[in-house]
Parts: structure tokens; C-alpha cells; sequence
């Protein structure tokens, strides 16, 4: 039950968060009919308030509510299959106690360093009173426990299926290979004698480098790309998007060492790396690979079940 409450921190904690606003309250209204039970217009709208981006949250209310109302049916569905399961779920006999919303608050509080006083104080705060708050948290569990039974415990994946995935995994997994590096790049010249004078400023730069001087400092002051603001820093790039050049020069390093001066099409290039994503191992291939075969059963029997919810169920939308 652990590893299930950890999975549902993070919804969680975007509960606690949420913005209640009045204009759900003004125009609150029942939106559909799942078989007997109805689900009103502040529930949808609590719902797209808090899946919304910061950039949306960041508008105008009003701005916010127009692009909520074009967005309403695709909530509302969400909301309806949502509602289908916990009646699922409650009508084979699961249930959540009030122990395990407990256990969940007390792993929430836990993770996230809050005291009992901090975490009431969020919740108020933030307009969720604490009994609307775990039933919302139950409800959550309660689904978690459905999907568990239903769907994951039915999905196995052979090891011919694994055997099968590995190879395309494992050329994929080469080539998302990453590199986090910094450069100091000198302009190919227009005339091609004037490639000894970069050269031979490029060597000075060396000099400069293996005296110990700051490489990052040296590239906001030398290097003639958009990097240098940033003291050369190019963050990670995937080895599948990297000049042959590059590769080639990144394979005789490890982290922390400086490359010769090399030439492509742009220009001279002199690079730091800084760090590198590994390679994964023949383990970690087929464990990953698990995963993904894992999570696509999984979505096709997600989708054939709720599929199967609604044919059996009376839905009526009300929008």
C-alpha cells in the first residue's frame, strides 16, 4: 500500500494548491449524470483549474474562464470516467479507510517536510477544507485500487516479447546519449588563408586554458556564438543531434577534460565536457524495456475497460 500512496503524492500535493475561485460557485450547476449520481460545474471547474499550466493561471479570471469554457467537454469526460470507476470499484467491494487516507497524509506530510500546523494551514489557505480534501484523496485511492486489480495484476509480459524489443530499444538508448558541454567557437573564415590566423588564436586560448584559467570565463570573452553569454554553456545534447566531429571528439574524453582545437563546417571549435549520460546496460535495457511494453498493455486495457464502463452505464451530458 506504500508504493501506491507515494504514487498519488504528487496529485495530491496539486490539491492542496489549487485556487478556488467564486465564479464556480456563481454558475454552479449539474453538467452530467453518471447512472445515479451527478457531477456539478465546480467540480469541473476545480479540475481545470488545477491541471492548468502556470502560463493559465497567470491570465486574467476572465481570459481563463473562456479558455476553460471551450475546454469543458474534454474535462468532463475525464470526470465521468473517473466517476465510473470509484462505482466500479465500490460495487466489487473495494474500499478505502479511514486509516489508509491517514497513511497517505502522514507520507505526504513526510515528503514534503510540513507539520501538521503548516499543512492545515495550506489547506485553508488555499480554500480546501480538510474533510473535501480527503475525500478527495479517497477517491483517488479508491481508483488506484480498482486500476491495480482490474488492469495491472492482469498484465504480463513475456520474456520472447522482452527479447523481441531489446535490439530497437537499445539503438534508441545509444542515440539518446547525452552530453553536457561547454565551447569556446572561433568563425570558420570567409578566405581560406586566413584559417592559420584562427588557428593560432586558438592555440593562445589553449595556452590560456592549460594555465588553469577559468574556461567558462574565457568563452564569454572569446567564443563568437550565442553561448558565450551563457560562459559557453551548451546544457546536454543528444549524441544523435551532434556533428560527426564532435562525436568523435567526446569519445576520447571523460568528464573534466578539455579537446584539442577541432574544425567543422561552422567553424573551430574547442569543448569541455562536463558530463555524460552513460550508456545503459544489457540489465537496465531489459528492465526498461518491461516498462514500456508494461505501460503499453496497460493503456489498451485501460482504454478497453472504461470502454466496457461506459456501454454498461447511463450517461447523460447536460452542458
Amino acid at each position: 500500500m506504500k508504493k501506491l500512496y507515494l504514487i498519488l503524492i504528487s496529485f495530491c500535493l496539486v490539491c492542496i494548491f489549487f485556487r478556488a475561485s467564486h465564479a464556480a460557485v456563481l454558475l454552479d450547476r449539474v453538467v452530467a449524470v453518471v447512472n445515479s449520481e451527478v457531477i456539478n460545474w465546480s467540480e469541473l471547474y476545480k479540475m481545470m483549474e488545477f491541471e492548468s499550466t502556470d502560463q493559465m493561471k497567470a491570465l486574467k479570471e476572465e481570459d481563463r474562464l473562456k479558455v476553460f469554457k471551450n475546454n469543458e467537454p474534454l474535462f468532463l469526460e475525464k470526470l465521468i470516467d473517473m466517476r465510473l470507476q470509484i462505482q466500479e470499484a465500490k460495487r466489487i467491494g473495494l474500499d478505502v479507510s479511514p486509516d489508509d487516507v491517514k497513511e497517505a497524509i502522514d507520507n505526504i506530510k513526510q515528503k514534503y517536510s510540513l507539520s501538521d500546523k503548516a499543512f492545515q494551514e495550506n489547506l485553508s489557505k488555499e480554500g480546501f477544507d480538510f474533510e473535501s480534501y480527503k475525500k478527495t484523496l479517497s477517491d483517488q485511492i479508491l481508483i488506484n485500487q480498482f486500476l491495480n486489480k482490474q488492469v495491472k495484476s492482469k498484465i504480463v509480459v513475456s520474456g520472447e516479447e522482452i527479447n523481441n524489443q531489446v535490439e530497437a530499444y537499445r539503438t534508441a538508448s545509444l542515440n539518446d546519449e547525452a552530453f553536457k558541454m561547454r565551447q569556446i567557437f572561433l568563425r570558420k573564415p570567409k578566405e581560406a588563408p586566413e584559417k592559420k590566423a584562427v588557428e593560432e588564436k586558438a592555440a593562445l586560448i589553449m595556452q590560456r586554458v592549460q594555465s588553469g584559467e577559468d574556461f567558462s570565463k574565457l568563452a564569454q570573452e572569446l567564443s563568437e556564438d550565442q553561448s558565450a553569454k551563457q560562459g559557453g554553456d551548451l546544457g546536454f545534447v543528444k549524441k544523435s543531434l551532434l556533428a560527426r566531429e564532435f562525436i568523435d571528439t567526446l569519445s576520447r574524453m571523460k568528464p573534466g577534460d578539455v579537446s584539442q582545437p577541432f574544425w567543422t563546417e561552422r567553424g573551430l571549435h574547442i569543448i569541455k565536457l562536463e558530463e555524460k549520460t552513460a550508456p545503459q546496460g544489457m540489465d537496465e535495457i531489459r528492465e526498461a524495456v518491461k516498462r514500456q511494453l508494461t505501460d503499453q498493455k496497460f493503456a489498451e486495457k485501460y482504454k478497453s475497460l472504461i470502454k466496457d464502463l461506459r456501454e454498461k452505464a447511463h450517461i447523460e451530458i447536460r452542458l
